[in-house]
């Protein structure tokens, strides 16, 4: 670990390293498909690569398949038409086979079955949420800052970021310093709501090149024209999914206000174990929400929707065949109970102790998905022992 000298944050690499789908003319009405048992959904973008991963799971169900449409245009604007009960963007819509299509709401709004943001519903100014509507807790997802691959910068910092997209790239930080290639969202986006309270910059007051969704912002980075100074900000599931390929970008450490060093995501940048978000090293994290419209006893109205918040919590068993807590963490996000960390509110402070810790546990099981753990498997509680005595997901946890 080394330190850092406050002249370095406006300068080099910043940072030390630690160890809205528009209708359009000419859609298909989603209404014309005959689509198999739809539930709708909508809000921000940094969900749908998991969203698209999950849906592959309830288009295959057998012998009721069920089709997820979602509409990202992003958090608080997603929020509202949940909430008007008016979806008015067109859907994308996932088969078996994880290909993605598109179609459009009815004239007069689509009727919303769910909404999905990285951040509560008290962030969006102006919306109220109904008396029936719940707020369901959601696998964390991170907030990633992305460089294009051609680039040797492996860090940056709050204050960096505050700067660059704050005063503009030209008068920013070395090699951030072309204005064109700062890719960033709407004001209303959750990932650029989270990062302007993380380094103390309004939402409105971002500079750069405005981008709809999170993939677009990864496109744009990966195809600069001057690649070593392009930088933006993406949700940490679209950045995974976009480490290698044909929109590969490359995600920066982030070294926080008061800390000494940056940290990835994951122990190193080539890795998906994400321990340094579920220790609470990695800053820029945030618990992910579901919405829906509740009964008198608090669960989701729609079943397929109760299925698809339960299957993300892991309070529901996956269906036969599938494993949605595996499919969650492939996609990216972690579920709430691999995290040895919990957080108040979007940016408050961060527990450790025992108090925060879930109630089943399942960090190995994480581990074990993304090809890193070196726990005992197991299938009862008769195979473990010491400080790890109870089997939970096939693997001995402390409890």
């Amino acid at each position: 670990m080394l330190s850092l000298r406050p002249s370095q944050l406006l300068a080099g690499s910043a940072a030390v390293l630690c160890t809205v789908v528009a209708a359009s003319a000419g859609a298909v009405p989603c209404a014309d498909l005959n689509l198999p048992n739809p539930i709708y959904g909508v809000g921000g973008s940094a969900v749908t690569a998991t969203l698209r991963a999950v849906a592959r799971v309830f288009a295959g169900l057998n012998p009721v398949p069920v089709t997820i449409l979602y509409s990202d245009p992003n958090a608080c604007t997603g929020f509202r038409q949940f909430v008007d009960n008016k979806i008015v963007g067109n859907f994308r819509y996932w088969d078996a086979a994880g290909v993605e299509s598109q179609c459009e709401p009815p004239a007069a709004g689509q009727p919303a079955d769910f909404s999905h943001m990285g951040n509560p519903a008290a962030d969006c100014v102006g919306v109220t949420v109904p008396a029936n509507v719940k707020d369901f807790l959601a696998p964390v997802q991170t907030l990633n800052i992305i460089a294009n691959t051609a680039s040797s910068e492996t860090s940056i910092s709050a204050e960096a970021l505050k700067v660059i997209y704050g005063r503009g790239a030209t008068r920013g930080v070395t090699p951030w310093v072309n204005e064109a290639v700062l890719a960033r969202r709407q004001p209303t986006s959750f990932v650029q709501l989270f990062l302007g309270s993380a380094i103390g910059l309004s939402a409105e007051s971002f500079l750069g090149v405005e981008y709809t969704t999170n993939g677009q912002v990864a496109t744009a980075v990966h195809n600069a024209t001057s690649p070593l100074a392009a930088i933006g900000f993406v949700s940490g599931s679209t950045a995974d999914a976009n480490r290698t390929g044909t929109n590969a970008v490359r995600t920066l450490a982030y070294q926080h206000t008061g800390q000494t060093c940056g940290f990835w995501p994951d122990s190193k940048d080539n890795t998906l174990d994400k321990i340094n978000v579920r220790t609470g090293q990695y800053y820029l994290w945030a618990s992910g929400h579901f919405f829906a419209r509740v009964d008198g006893s608090g669960n989701a109205v729609n079943p397929n929707v109760r299925n698809l918040i339960g299957w993300f919590e892991g309070t529901i068993d996956s269906p036969a065949g599938s494993n949605v807590l595996r499919t969650v963490s492939l996609a990216g996000d972690i579920p709430q109970c691999a995290m040895q960390v919990k957080r108040e509110g979007l940016l408050g402070a961060i527990r450790s102790e025992p108090v925060s810790a879930p109630l089943v546990p399942c960090g190995c099981f994480f581990e074990s998905v993304v090809g890193t753990t070196s726990c005992t498997a197991c299938t009862s509680d008769a195979q473990c022992s010491g400080a790890t005595p109870k089997c939970r997901y096939n693997f001995c946890e402390a409890y």
